[in-house]
């Protein structure tokens, strides 16, 4: 036997044998299991930010273990099987694909995308937008909202134009600043950090991936404070913020 197809059937055994005689994993339904997938999925995420292999390789076993567990669910419930989830997929891949599988001609990337969101909206779909779970989390549901929405036309034709929005949006919000209208201050926040994420589409940045960085850049940094404060025998709810922010220039010197 394939190796592949090998190591997919010890999984799928040893599910079956977890579900027959494991008292934690009989217990569980796809309900309790959504934080615990959601959780993985976040750590298969900062092994990627890493440039973790190895472990990219150990979050990659254990998402694999909660769909093959998902999958074993429904077949008890006799909704469906994994071998109805996978050729659900492959005929899905088959028919999304027709410049591979059929005659439709898409020799650019763009193209590929927009025959996908067509094809999608053939398929039943009412708006090209319904694929973008609500419970998402905000940054990468905006970012997915314009790229979904650019697919279909919905897209400004030039980089400038994208930062005259923010421009616009930061002068609506300081407008609602000086309103002291805290919904209203909210509302135009959220404008700005809309268009900001569209200007980071543009510039080809994953806005959530940027965001991460500076946020490790500040851990990193903060911990050095931390560090530099016992160091020198200080607590660091007794120092002066002009003290911090010198050892914070010294840390940012060092992480460059």
């Amino acid at each position: 036997m394939n190796p592949k197809l090998e190591s997919f059937q010890r999984l799928l055994s040893i599910m079956d044998d977890l579900r027959e005689k494991c008292p934690w994993d009989k217990k569980q339904t796809t309900k309790s299991l959504r934080n615990l997938s959601i959780e993985e999925v976040y750590e298969l995420s900062d092994a990627i930010l890493k440039n973790d292999p190895k472990g990219v390789k150990e979050e990659l076993g254990d998402l694999f273990l909660h769909l093959i567990f998902y999958a074993k669910i429904g077949e008890e419930e006799g909704n469906f099987d994994v071998a109805d989830v996978l050729n659900a997929v492959c005929d899905k891949l088959i028919h999304r694909h027709p410049h591979i599988y059929g005659d439709v001609q898409a020799d650019t990337e763009e193209e590929v995308l927009k025959n996908w969101e067509q094809l999608k909206l053939k398929e039943g779909k009412k708006s090209v937008l319904e694929g973008v779970p609500s419970s998402m989390p905000a940054i990468n549901k905006a970012f997915r909202l314009q790229e979904k929405t650019a697919k279909v036309g919905f897209e400004w034709e030039k980089i400038e134009d994208v930062w005259e929005k923010v421009e616009e949006e930061k002068q609506e919000l300081e407008a609602a600043i000086k309103s002291k209208n805290p919904d209203q201050i909210e509302d135009e926040f959220g404008d700005l950090l809309f268009a900001l994420i569209n200007y980071a589409r543009y510039l080809k940045i994953d806005p959530e991936a940027a965001l991460e960085r500076t946020n490790q850049k500040f851990k990193k940094r903060f911990e050095f404070i931390e560090k530099r404060a016992k160091d020198l025998g200080k607590e660091m709810d007794k120092m002066s913020l002009e003290e911090m922010d010198e050892i914070w220039n010294e840390a940012k010197n060092l992480t460059k």
